[in-house]
């Protein structure tokens, strides 16, 4: 049941609305979620934006890697993240593929050249972790390649921990079924095929691999100083407000809390990775 044409034009307020709505047994519950959902946002997005600022100021180099499986919710999470960011002092980085130059130097050459400049937030919306989950199972790089590189992750990561640059890590966690609702969600929709390749639909075949290569990952390169932060994706709405909770809570910046924004990550939702934890997408 919805409003008539009459009861919306009756209606000045929210709370008629909301009054009419529990007189005619009108549901409002998607409604009241999208907007608390949005207002809730935006509280977090102006705490980004007194984040930044605090960044610039004190020369700070801030990176978030963003991985997961495909559809996750990556991408849609960073442009929340960056929506009402200066764009002078953040960015994203999307790497393609390698060129064969690229090829034929060391791995994380590619990916230095690209880190936060003093002042700097950058998002990469993938990162050098493709090495670690999404090449060895689609065959895209050799296993000398691979041991080589789950070898050096932790010191190359301590490294920019010990040049004080603030690197978060974020898997996306998405289950199986979720992952298939959303690729054909975007072979549905005009506006989002282009985000879909075949390579994804290989994701579903080849689900136990990337799960294997994830674990790995997880316990290869999970440390003290670069956790791996855990999200759960299945509520993209929901992970997105607590990804952007847990960067919050990590900062001590100048006016932090103004917005009145809940900023206490759902440890329900978003957690450091441990041995234990369940996961959803198994």
């Amino acid at each position: 049941m919805s409003f008539t044409r009459e009861q919306l034009l009756q209606a000045k307020t929210r709370k008629d609305l909301i009054t009419t709505a529990q007189k005619t047994n009108v549901t409002l519950k998607k409604t009241m979620d999208k907007l608390r959902y949005e207002a809730e946002l935006i509280r977090l997005q102006s705490e980004f934006v007194n984040l930044q600022q605090w960044v610039a100021l004190n020369g700070k180099r801030v990176a978030i890697v963003f991985e997961g499986r495909d559809a996750a919710g990556k991408g849609g999470s960073i442009k929340r993240f960056k929506e009402h960011l200066n764009p002078r002092t953040s960015r994203v980085v999307a790497l393609t593929k390698p060129t064969k130059v690229e090829q034929g130097q060391w791995y994380f050459r590619r990916y230095i050249k690209v880190l936060p400049n003093p002042g700097e937030v950058v998002f990469f919306d993938r990162s050098w972790y493709n090495r670690a989950v999404v090449e060895p199972v689609m065959g895209f790089c050799s296993k000398k390649q691979y041991e080589q590189f789950i070898v050096q992750v932790p010191e190359y990561e301590h490294l920019l921990y010990e040049d004080n640059l603030k690197l978060f890590k974020f898997w996306f966690s998405i289950s199986k079924e979720e992952q298939n609702q959303r690729f054909n969600d975007r072979l549905n929709n005009p506006l989002k095929r282009w985000k879909f390749s075949p390579v994804d639909r290989k994701g579903q075949e080849l689900w136990d691999d990337y799960t294997y290569y994830k674990e790995q990952m997880f316990s290869k390169t999970h440390t003290n100083f670069s956790p791996w932060i855990i999200v759960k994706t299945n509520d993209k709405k929901q992970a997105r407000l607590e990804s952007m909770r847990y960067v919050l809570s990590q900062f001590d910046y100048e006016g932090k809390g103004d917005s009145g924004a809940n900023l206490l990550p759902d440890p329900n939702i978003i957690m450091r990775y441990h041995r234990s934890a369940g996961q959803i997408d198994i």
